[in-house]
């Protein structure tokens, strides 16, 4: 068995902007102390939540490190060092280590995508030139392309690569990896209306956009699957189902951060290409987040 980076919620936290763009550390540092201090295992910094395709390179680094100084060791932080350039994701993937984290979340290569023969010599190499942990990152409808389960199971077999995102949507392609792989790869969700279904296969948990709002109450379905409880996971599971499918009713993270604008926390307005959010997807979230007691405001 090899070694697991965390088990429950992992939050893919936003990166919240300053009104000039740039971004501000300092609701940062206040969104990772109000997941710690809510139940959140660990931090993804960098992801496609935190709009890291928009960020410069410099700022990609600088985000890294503040997440990394600021969790100081209380939770592990996981670093998005993925890129469809195999050397930049390589010189990412080291600084990220040389910064100090805890393990890395490598997306597959976009746009120009890959034959599966070059993903796998893709996350190979990366792996080679690390000594920390990845998390490989199935999500086809950002990327184009899916990582076959046969490829899976390769890549399984490296020692440095413990586990996987998977954000595909199929529950049938998720049995096949967990069958497959059995104790080489951990399996995470990366959708958050499938927390319980994936648990219920092996899963060890969640890299979430729901816990940028909802920490605890993630957490917690989270936990009650690992105790077993899949009744009651199941049933909150459905509770914040409504909520769920608002935060993906535009392009992630148009949803959540509006959501996060409307609660007082830190979040900003969205890097362009991201625009602002359509005023009847705004009705239905802020909706979904009063049905749930959720103190909502009235922003500009």
């Amino acid at each position: 068995m090899k070694h697991t980076i965390f088990t429950g919620a992992a939050v893919a936290i936003t990166t919240p902007f300053n009104l000039d763009g740039s971004i501000n550390y300092e609701g940062l540092g206040k969104n990772i102390d109000y997941q710690i201090d809510n139940g959140t295992d660990a931090i993804v910094i960098c992801g496609t939540t935190g709009e890291s395709s928009t960020m410069t390179d410099a700022e990609h680094r600088e985000c890294i490190k503040f997440a990394v100084d600021y969790t100081n060791h209380r939770i592990p932080v996981i670093a998005g060092t993925g890129s469809n350039d195999t050397r930049y994701a390589i010189e990412l993937s080291v600084e990220a280590q040389n910064l100090g984290a805890d393990g890395l979340l490598l997306v597959t290569p976009y746009y120009n995508k890959t034959t599966q023969a070059g993903l796998l010599d893709h996350f190979t190499i990366i792996a080679n030139s690390v000594k920390i942990p990845i998390i490989l990152y199935n999500i086809p409808s950002r990327t184009g392309m899916n990582i076959a389960v046969e490829t899976v199971e390769k890549l399984a077999q490296h020692k440095n690569i413990v586990a996987i995102k998977e954000a595909s949507g199929n529950i049938s392609y998720t049995a096949q990896i967990a069958a497959s792989c059995g104790d080489l790869l951990d399996i995470y969700s990366g959708n958050d209306d499938m927390i319980v279904p994936i648990m219920s296969l092996g899963g060890k948990g969640v890299i979430s956009v729901l816990s940028n709002i909802l920490p605890k109450e993630t957490h917690e379905i989270t936990q009650l699957c690992l105790d077993n409880d899949f009744k009651k996971a199941g049933e909150l599971q459905l509770k914040y189902l409504e909520l769920i499918n608002s935060l993906f009713c535009e392009v992630n993270p148009i949803p959540v951060k509006e959501a996060m604008n409307r609660l007082g926390m830190a979040a900003g307005a969205c890097r362009m290409p991201l625009t602002k959010m359509n005023a009847d997807n705004v009705a239905r979230l802020m909706s979904a987040m009063q049905r749930l007691g959720m103190p909502v405001s009235v922003v500009d």
